[in-house]
């Protein structure tokens, strides 16, 4: 690796999951500082593992001072997390209506509220990347005929949530650039996750590319957007999805 992150501080949340673990470890060999936030796993900031619920305000808030206290700054946050509940994936006329708020209020509230609080501080010293993690279903309607074979879908609240997410990206970028401050967003397509072999059948004979991503291939372009090399860089949303959304 080339060090491109070198001594800079990241935050990655929802570190220790598929898409994660894969930011963080090559964060972590572009020579960054980086701090892995997940609610669960071992609790060493020194280590790099941080445990924080980013729904729990007080914790947000614990996270951010905490990092700032140990090492005077952060450089760098990935919105990452992915927290939903246990009835996610229901289907639309299913879905009770106090779901659908807690589902936004853990993932997109979540989101501003850390955001904001890491925005103050890169403010101050005028420099920081923020990347946060969209979806093609941010972008895009949904194809139901790949859920046809098994009679599955995709919830209504995560097109909400990633379309919301995406343009809050584009919001941000706008309003903090002034103060040097990068905002981009990577929206992944397609991710090999133990899916019904009807669904991943149906997803790369549509695919330009005829096959489903790894989430590794989602890692290098989120380093690409934390460092230097993006300089110029901010407001974008950057579609690693196969050519999913080229189509």
């Amino acid at each position: 690796m080339s060090g491109r992150l070198k001594d800079k501080v990241i935050i990655i949340t929802g570190g220790a999951g598929l898409i994660g673990r894969h930011i963080v470890t090559y964060s972590k060999q572009e020579g960054a500082i980086t701090i892995s936030v997940d609610i669960t796993g071992e609790h060493d900031l020194q280590g790099g593992n941080y445990l924080c619920d980013l729904t729990d305000e007080f914790q947000v808030l614990k996270l951010v001072q905490d990092v700032l206290s140990h090492y005077g700054r952060i450089d760098g946050l990935v919105n990452n997390a992915y927290p939903r509940t246990t009835d996610w994936g229901a289907k639309f006329e299913d879905v009770p209506y106090e779901s659908w708020q807690k589902n936004m209020d853990m993932q997109l509230n979540a989101v501003f509220l850390l955001s904001q609080k890491v925005l103050e501080i890169m403010k101050k010293q005028r420099s920081g990347s923020i990347v946060n993690i969209g979806s093609i279903y941010g972008v895009v309607g949904n194809d139901f005929t790949i859920y046809e074979g098994y009679g599955g879908t995709s919830p209504a609240a995560y097109a909400a949530i990633k379309g919301g997410l995406i343009n809050l990206t584009r919001y941000l970028a706008s309003y903090f650039g002034k103060d040097g401050i990068r905002v981009n967003c990577v929206s992944p397509g397609g991710i090999i996750d133990k899916q019904h072999p009807s669904f991943i059948e149906r997803y790369v004979h549509k695919s330009p590319l005829k096959r489903m991503g790894k989430a590794e291939e989602i890692a290098p372009a989120v380093i690409f957007l934390l460092s230097e090399e993006a300089s110029f860089v901010t407001g974008h949303n950057l579609m690693v999805d196969g050519g999913w959304t080229s189509i």
